[in-house]
């Protein structure tokens, strides 16, 4: 199995918040005029500032707001995507296992994962490790989808991006609260792994745990918040076999946790000074197939520290900078048949954005982005590289009904041990405001990947890197249309075409696995979502507010990696890109709760490909989940999570099953001071 992104250590920074939030002042919180950090401020079109809001734009957004991350109490962050936005994902099993996530038919390695507006993707194995992310810290979540991200112009993003906000707007004063929570897997008689029966494992009604503690303050120009969550999964549930028979999931126990902080200071001219910091910790153990006493042992340490400096005015009204520099440290000790692998991994980013408002009509937005990688690994050795890009963006409205917008970027790569190139990314997008209700969008682009340090020079446990990889280059195009009538109704909908060349997949040949370049493959989706809001006359219940979502996936292998032509004709497909994905939600709101149930439906999908078919079909999935939440006086609430209620027995990815029917009942105290 190819490995997860390694992590590292890098305590100072958040600790040093720790101590400065606890030693901080409690003095009486005073509204000033020139408050940035207050939500009128931060959440205007006009400013757009990178970590607190999306200006109008030809790109298909959408956002998930605090409300709601809180009213859904997903145990992980593919979960809480997978459920409010209906993105695909595919994990190897339970909580704190390998998750992936899919955009428009794209795994994770090409999707651009942001913190804060960073890139945050591994330089070792490409993707993101979405265990290193409390859902409970996050304010929001931004979704750009496809490659026409003009908003943060950012590397490596083909299927979309994703920019996850941590930093909090709090009000004035202090706030402090927590929670609690247990899961519990359905026990039941099961065959061990001598084939004899047992008895139901009745501590399997404690199966997990999790708390949270948070604390914010804001006095004066100084906003912070901490937060810090623990964890314990002992991930048993019942599981069948190829023979049918009823087996108990073992040797798959995570404990983690960690801590993560921001400081937001207003100074004078407007500027505005935030540092973000977090720490993750996580001792894993994955089985090494179905059930089976094999397992590995994973130890995950990483740390992000970010520092950024916002000016909405700078030199002159008209124009606005941001800067940021982060660094990140991670570390995965790996333990797998008495072999033990060991990867490190530094990361240096800086990142220069800028506007100008040089007419009323004409917005240029410009910048660039370096980032410097230096790997350390028993399985690559020592190797560093460098990437990054600059670019100029024209967005014109020559009628308050029209917006054009046009940017290129140009995005290198190289040092000591990766291929040096430097090659232009153009973008162009238009919109058009038909009306209050309708806008119509339209997009062109090209997006860019390059090898990854896994893919290209990987050596260990029957996987070896490929250093004569060519880039992934894609070139696409998208139509949506949207129609809203105040909150009763809102509806988007969206269809494109991808084609990508030299798309990266591993295959195993002869016992070996190795990547290869597939030459030619080719997406074409529809995604479509519905949402209502009916307003109803039932007790405490004054509206109903479903949403259904629809997306519809083509996708075709067209050309292998020594050049044979398979063609539409064959239908080869992308491993893990079902055709057909669907979704829905209903809830009932009232003034000191809600209730919300939601299903998603996965469908017929394949694991893998030859250059002739498909192979190893996954049969479709139906996920259904109910929440509960409901106030318990002032500072008290209560909330019930029912998840896989139909006990479907299902897979996500190939011979690791998921649980089936799990029951969280929890509580959360939130204190204002």
């Amino acid at each position: 199995m190819v490995l997860n992104a390694p992590r590292g250590r890098g305590f100072l920074l958040p600790c040093l918040f720790a101590l400065v939030f606890f030693s901080l002042y409690p003095g009486e919180a005073q509204e000033t005029e020139d408050d940035f950090l207050d939500a009128e401020f931060s959440f205007t079109e006009d400013e757009g500032l990178t970590i607190t809001g999306t200006r109008e734009t030809t790109q298909q957004i959408r956002t998930i707001g605090r409300e709601e991350i809180e009213a859904l109490h997903a145990p992980d962050l593919p979960s809480l995507l997978e459920q409010a936005l209906n993105i695909g994902s595919v994990r190897y099993g339970p909580y704190g296992s390998q998750a992936d996530i899919t955009i428009r038919g794209f795994d994770s390695e090409r999707v651009a994962v942001l913190v804060n507006g960073v890139p945050a993707a591994s330089p070792l194995s490409g993707d993101f490790d979405f265990s290193t992310v409390d859902v409970n810290s996050i304010e929001k979540i931004e979704v750009i989808y496809g490659g026409s991200d003009t908003t943060y112009n950012v590397s490596g993003a083909m299927g979309g991006v994703v920019n996850i906000v941590t930093l909090r707007e709090n009000r004035q004063g202090r706030r402090i609260g927590g929670s609690i929570s247990n899961t519990s897997a359905v026990p039941g008689k099961y065959y061990d792994g001598r084939g004899k029966k047992t008895k139901p494992q009745w501590q399997d009604l404690l199966d997990a745990q999790r708390l949270d503690f948070f604390a914010s303050q804001k006095a004066g120009n100084f906003s912070l918040s901490a937060g810090w969550f623990g964890v314990r999964a002992a991930n048993h549930y019942l599981v069948k076999n190829y023979h049918g028979m009823t087996r108990r999931k073992e040797h798959n126990e995570v404990w983690d946790t960690g801590f993560s902080a921001s400081l937001a200071w207003n100074l004078p001219d407007h500027l505005r000074l935030i540092a973000l910091g977090n720490i993750y910790y996580g001792d894993k153990n994955f089985p090494a197939a179905a059930v089976s006493n094999v397992f590995e042992h994973q130890r995950d340490v990483s740390s992000r520290e970010n520092l950024m400096l916002e000016a909405p005015r700078i030199f002159s009204d008209s124009l606005s900078a941001e800067f940021s520099v982060s660094h990140g440290l991670q570390r995965l000790d790996h333990s797998a048949s008495g072999e033990d692998s060991l990867h490190g991994i530094h990361t240096l980013q800086f990142i220069n954005r800028w506007t100008w408002y040089p007419v009323e009509p004409l917005t240029v937005r410009a910048g660039g982005d370096y980032r410097y990688s230096r790997l350390d690994s028993t399985g690559i050795g020592t190797r560093d590289g460098q990437n990054g890009g600059v670019y100029v963006t024209a967005e014109y409205a020559p009628h308050k009904k029209f917006l054009v917008v046009s940017s290129v970027k140009v995005n290198f790569n190289g040092g000591k041990d990766m291929p040096f190139a430097a090659v232009p990314l153009p973008k162009f997008g238009l919109a058009f405001f038909a009306a209050e209700w309708l806008t119509v969008k339209n997009n062109y682009f090209r997006s860019f990947k390059f090898p990854d340090f896994e893919d290209l020079y990987w050596n260990q446990a029957g996987y070896y890197g490929n250093p004569d990889l060519k880039p992934e280059d894609a070139w696409g195009t998208d139509l949506g249309a949207s129609l809203r009538f105040g909150d009763l109704f809102s509806m988007e909908s969206t269809v494109y075409v991808q084609e990508t060349d030299n798309s990266i997949h591993w295959s195993n040949s002869s016992g070996r696995w190795r990547p290869e370049n597939t030459a030619k493959a080719v997406f074409f989706g529809w995604d479509s979502r519905v949402d209502f809001e009916i307003p109803v006359p039932f007790g405490p219940v004054k509206k109903i507010v479903p949403s259904v979502s629809y997306k519809f996936l083509l996708s075709y292998i067209l050309t292998g990696s020594t050049g044979e032509h398979m063609g539409f004709a064959a239908g080869v497909r992308i491993p893990y890109a079902p055709v057909h994905t669907a979704g829905f939600s209903v809830e009932l709101p009232w003034k000191t709760g809600s209730f919300l149930v939601s299903g998603s439906y996965t469908g017929f999908r394949y694991a893998n490909y030859t250059p002739k078919a498909n192979i190893r079909p996954l049969d479709p999935n139906f996920l259904l989940t109910a929440t509960v939440n409901q106030k318990i006086g002032k500072n008290l609430s209560a909330f019930a999570v029912l998840r896989n209620i139909l006990d479907q027995s299902y897979v996500s990815f190939d011979d690791y099953p998921m649980p089936g029917f799990t029951a969280t009942v929890g509580l959360r105290l939130d204190f204002e001071m």
